[in-house]
């Protein structure tokens, strides 16, 4: 009788149900032992996204787990060789927290996120508090944390606390698992609350790894290795395994043998050539990787895919993107036509240093899993090349040219047009330049945008944005008293004898419904008479001055010239 094949988990990261469930698994279980055998407390395993983190770090949860007898998970792998690792099986309370689903704009939903984090791993463990092992005081903070009724110190405090409940109890000191610790302090940069995340991360990360004598080991996994300086400060029993490393550098992700074990167990008919150069390409100090993600999706579904590009908004990545300068988009195309570039490379950055220093670019796509690099050298100053970089594959290549790429072009092409609109306004052509103003609007909005009562504000944003590209020319003002009143936007021409242009906008709101375009535009001449908002440009010897009034009702937009 035939054996039933083993299913390929997707989207399952749970160790237990795997094995329970009698998935395929490809055994990464000696990590166990680089970990065990290691007298390094604390490890950070810096890995790109769907390389395997949080499977592995199931898997060292219910091999430490002292909760339950979950031995048998381990009897068909490679680590239950290993006789003396698994003396620790099973011997140890473990905490467990994730942080791979805080991600808010607002540092204040941020912590709250995290506060529940931390009451759940409280509720968890409510055992420490049934059983009565607690002081008086412990027993009044456990109940704090528990009814959410905690404060910021509270929660800074949480994770070494437990620790002491924990060891206290069992006697022996828990280990601690992070998944993801990074994640809050990447959308804390996108969105302007780094600096106060990091506080908090760093504070509450110190509290339990720093000097903690009830500690038996911490495990933590992320994107990125933020600096030391940053998080882990004065934390020296730390140990970073990234992939510039070579402990553990078989760990995360498929081998190439991996890979052919699982096509030639599947008995797929994909052509293993095809895969390599799909997936293939990773450079884990000195081990080829594949992108686990994209074999176990392809072998599934028996076809080639671009399965990598659809597990994460990147936001940060295209942020990047289009704050880059001519340099990077040039070294960009290099890449992208199948060349090297010689770069530094360095993994200890903190996120502020992005903004300063355009060369980490090529550090954060590397460690994001965007590039691959060869012949690193340790040691070299930041100013020297201490590395080459390249596209690793097919499927990298294609997010280059479908999603890197595109948004450069975007920028170009937005800025071509904004361009041609200021040279149709300060060359006179008024009436091409009113006719392409309409078209634009109306083809490049949303009503979202330019929803009622913000409208005006919208548009006067945009048309400034629109005027930048003239800054060497004209002198270009927002909302200065001139006359009589005060205008919307004005451009003071550095030639005196070039054309002064004098913006005034008027939105049709929910509170003038009952107006139409016509009448507005008529409106606004008679108040851009009356108010004589040309006075500014007079005493300033220009004498050519143009006005244009400019009247929106949502997207429709009409002009005119007086």
């Amino acid at each position: 009788m035939k054996t039933k094949k083993k299913h390929i988990p997707i989207g399952i990261s749970n160790f237990k149900r795997i094995i329970d469930d009698n998935l395929y698994y490809v055994d990464k279980s000696m990590l166990i032992k680089d970990i065990v055998d290691s007298g390094t407390l604390v490890y950070l395993f810096p890995r790109p996204r769907r390389f395997g983190k949080t499977l592995n770090l199931s898997m060292l949860k219910y091999f430490y787990s002292c909760s339950a007898d979950y031995s048998y998970l381990f009897k068909d792998l490679a680590i239950s060789k290993e006789e003396e690792v698994m003396e620790k099986q099973g011997k140890h309370p473990v905490i467990y927290l994730t942080f791979k689903d805080v991600k808010a704009s607002s540092l204040e939903q941020t912590l709250r996120y995290i506060y529940d984090l931390i009451t759940k791993l409280y509720i968890d463990n409510k055992y420490l508090y049934n059983k009565g092992d607690l002081t008086e005081e412990h027993q009044s903070y456990f109940k704090k944390i528990l009814s959410g009724t905690s404060d910021y110190t509270d929660y800074v405090n949480a994770l070494h606390y437990l620790c002491e409940f924990m060891y206290n109890h069992h006697k022996t000191n828990p280990v601690i698992l992070i998944d993801e610790y990074d994640t809050p302090i990447h959308t804390g940069y996108t969105h302007d609350y780094y600096d106060e995340i990091v506080a908090f991360m760093r504070d509450f990360l110190s509290g339990a790894l720093k000097d903690n004598e009830h500690l038996e080991k911490a495990i933590i996994t992320g994107i990125l290795r933020v600096s030391q300086e940053s998080i882990f400060t004065g934390l020296n029993n730390i140990k970073v395994c990234s992939m510039l490393s070579e402990k553990s550098n078989d760990k995360y992700g498929f081998t190439e043998v991996e890979v052919k074990e699982m096509l030639a167990y599947q008995e797929s008919s994909l052509d293993f050539e095809v895969i390599k150069k799909h997936y293939n390409g990773y450079n884990f100090s000195g081990i080829d990787i594949y992108n686990p993600w994209s074999i176990i999706n392809s072998v599934t579904e028996n076809r080639i895919g671009y399965y990598w590009l659809n597990t994460s908004s990147n936001v940060l990545i295209k942020k990047m993107c289009q704050e880059a300068d001519d340099d990077v988009k040039h070294d960009v195309q290099v890449l992208v036509n199948g060349g090297r570039i010689e770069k530094y490379v360095n993994e200890d950055f903190v996120f502020p240093d992005l903004k300063t220093d355009k060369n980490l670019i090529w550090s954060f796509f590397m460690l994001c899993g965007y590039l691959r690099y060869d012949n690193y050298e340790l040691g070299k100053r930041r100013y020297e090349v201490n590395a080459e970089l390249s596209i690793p594959n097919e499927e990298i290549a294609y997010i280059f040219d479908n999603d890197v790429i595109p948004i450069w072009l975007m920028k170009k092409a937005k800025k071509d047009i904004y361009l041609n609109l200021a040279n149709l306004l300060i060359n006179g052509d008024l009436q091409i330049f009113q006719k392409d103003f309409k078209e634009f609007c109306m083809t490049s909005f949303s009503y979202h945008d330019v929803g009622y009562k913000e409208a005006e504000s919208f548009y006067h944003a945009f048309v400034l944005g629109m005027l930048s590209c003239l800054k060497e020319t004209y002198q270009i003002r927002s909302n200065r008293e001139s006359g009589l009143g005060r205008y919307d936007i004005m451009l003071i021409p550095n030639n005196k004898s070039a054309r002064g242009i004098i913006f005034e906008f008027k939105n049709l709101n929910s509170e003038y419904l009952e107006d139409n375009i016509e009448d507005a535009i008529e409106s606004a001449k008679e108040q851009v008479n009356k108010k004589k908002y040309r006075q500014e440009l007079l005493a300033l010897g220009v004498e050519n001055i143009v006005h244009l009034i400019a009247v929106f009702k949502g997207k429709e937009v009409e002009t005119a010239v007086l």
